[in-house]
């Protein structure tokens, strides 16, 4: 455990500040804003595709859907905790970079207002996940913290969209094509995922999926409900643009 911590503690920032150093001298004419906020969204990506490798290897490993283990199910847990430290961080530092003219409390205000959702989501990550990954949840489930870690998946998409835009790129082919992807990837991995781990206790213990709900403990559902419950706020929002992006599209090829 305390090797795993420490060697997430180093290697997220310490690939960060990689990100930084080559970017500041491979692209003089970026600002700091650009080199800050483009090195946190790869960074972020390479925590996708590990996570995401992790949960399939987990999945994969894992017949019987309650009892199965396997080792990468706790110690990826260990290994995110200092991730999601660190992003925190990252995202604040963007904001610093974005409002640093404004002063130091603007900044915080500003930090705060908008990422509110995301704030919450890394602290429930933090506070409540991890306990019932690590402990609460006993020897049990090792299959559905893979499928958790999948989720991951349209993290590399969101990340390169939002690297597009910080250089105003939305014009590109590359930018609508990333953005099919990204709806995709997150209806598949954040929304469908969800029926997924239903349907796949229910082919282990003979339920049809409907019936799983009625045969699962009172807070297995809940938990469910406070975890897709952000997912399709996000989800609904990327609709929102891409409906945007797409109609605005039309309106000037006619």
């Amino acid at each position: 455990m305390l090797l795993t911590l420490a060697w997430g503690s180093l290697f997220f920032p310490g690939l960060f500040a990689l990100c930084t150093w080559v970017l500041r001298r491979s692209r003089l004419e970026w600002t700091d804003t650009d080199y800050v906020t483009i090195s946190t969204r790869l960074v972020s990506s390479v925590q996708a595709v590990l996570a995401t490798g992790s949960g399939i290897i987990i999945i994969r490993s894992c017949t019987d859907v309650i009892r199965d283990r396997h080792w990468l199910a706790r110690e990826y847990v260990w290994f995110l905790i200092p991730y999601m430290v660190y992003d925190s961080y990252a995202m604040y530092l963007c904001e610093w970079y974005r409002t640093r003219d404004l002063g130091h409390s603007t900044t915080i205000r500003n930090f705060l207002s908008q990422n509110r959702l995301m704030i919450t989501h890394h602290a429930v990550i933090l506070f409540v996940l991890v306990p019932v990954a690590q402990r609460l949840r006993g020897n049990l489930g090792d299959f559905f913290v893979g499928c958790i870690f999948t989720a991951e998946l349209s993290t590399p998409f969101v990340s390169l969209g939002r690297i597009l835009i910080q250089l105003k790129q939305q014009h590109t082919l590359l930018y609508k094509v990333n953005g099919i992807l990204t709806l995709a990837t997150f209806f598949c991995c954040r929304i469908l995922l969800f029926p997924f781990m239903y349907w796949s206790y229910g082919e282990h213990q003979g339920l049809s999926l409907l019936e799983v709900p009625f045969n699962i403990p009172f807070y297995c559902n809940v938990a469910n409900a406070f975890l897709i419950a952000p997912q399709l706020y996000w989800f609904a929002l990327l609709c929102k643009k891409a409906i945007r992006l797409f109609g605005a599209q039309a309106k000037k090829d006619s």
